[in-house]
């Protein structure tokens, strides 16, 4: 089973606590997890937010896309 990651794209629309907060609520990653990847978006213009099955990838995507996240998958 191959793994993909799921990339998060720095966003110019939401506020940052806003999409840290997407974080912590969709992926349970911890305030600090959260904002060190929301900077890395930011300053870098992406950051891989998490990496699972292609599947479980996609649920990711879709779940972060529903918060109004810019995120796509690509194969790890």
């Amino acid at each position: 089973m191959s793994s993909w990651n799921v990339v998060l794209w720095n966003d110019p629309v939401n506020l940052m606590d806003y999409v840290v907060w997407v974080l912590r609520s969709v992926l349970g990653r911890t305030e600090e997890e959260a904002r060190r990847m929301m900077l890395l978006a930011h300053q870098a213009g992406r950051v891989v937010v998490d990496v699972r099955s292609r599947e479980q990838a996609e649920m990711q995507a879709l779940l972060l896309r529903n918060h109004s996240l810019r995120v796509t998958l690509e194969a790890s």
